[in-house]
């Protein structure tokens, strides 16, 4: 909803306000200031809109999850880098059931913006070696694949993995 900065505006304010009621004696209040500020400064590195966005695709709601990105209208300015990553990274989902080539492009632009987790990047890895796989890119999706497999530690894409090589033999 609000730009970065505005967000960590509000967090310095809050946090000065809270000193000065503690200064003034009023302990209560400057508590409460302090939560105050965690949620600001909680929300500077989780956006709303892409948490909320997260929870449609849980319920695998991708209209609703476009809905909700659609409001995030200048990315570059509200997010910080790695919000801009599972940005792109919600998109690219969006659209490797629409057009695969818009997809790749958001999986690649995620992947150079950064994501957290390694569960991420082996399922954007993946994503994009069944698009190069779709594509003939056998070279490349036989790259993606494996890195992919070194980042599934838990091996919760195993499946997956196994899939798109048995593919992978067939060309």
């Amino acid at each position: 909803m609000f730009d970065k900065r505005i967000k960590l505006f509000f967090a310095i304010a809050s946090f000065g306000y809270a000193v000065f009621q503690f200064t003034e004696g009023l302990i209560g209040n400057g508590i409460a200031l302090i939560f105050l500020c965690a949620i600001f400064i909680f929300l500077f590195y989780r956006n709303e809109i892409i948490l909320l966005a997260f929870l449609k695709m849980r319920k695998q709601d991708l209209e609703g999850t476009e809905n909700w990105l659609i409001k995030i209208k200048n990315p570059q300015n509200a997010l910080t880098k790695k919000q801009q990553g599972y940005y792109n990274y919600l998109y690219g989902i969006i659209f490797s059931q629409k057009n695969l080539t818009q997809a790749e492009k958001y999986y690649k632009q995620a992947l150079k913006l950064g994501l957290n987790m390694d569960y991420d990047i082996a399922m954007t890895k993946l994503s994009l070696a069944g698009i190069a796989l779709q594509k003939r890119r056998k070279r490349e999706a036989t790259t993606l694949l494996k890195e992919a497999k070194a980042l599934d530690s838990n091996n919760m894409l195993g499946e997956q993995i196994k899939m798109i090589q048995s593919q992978l033999k067939r060309i």
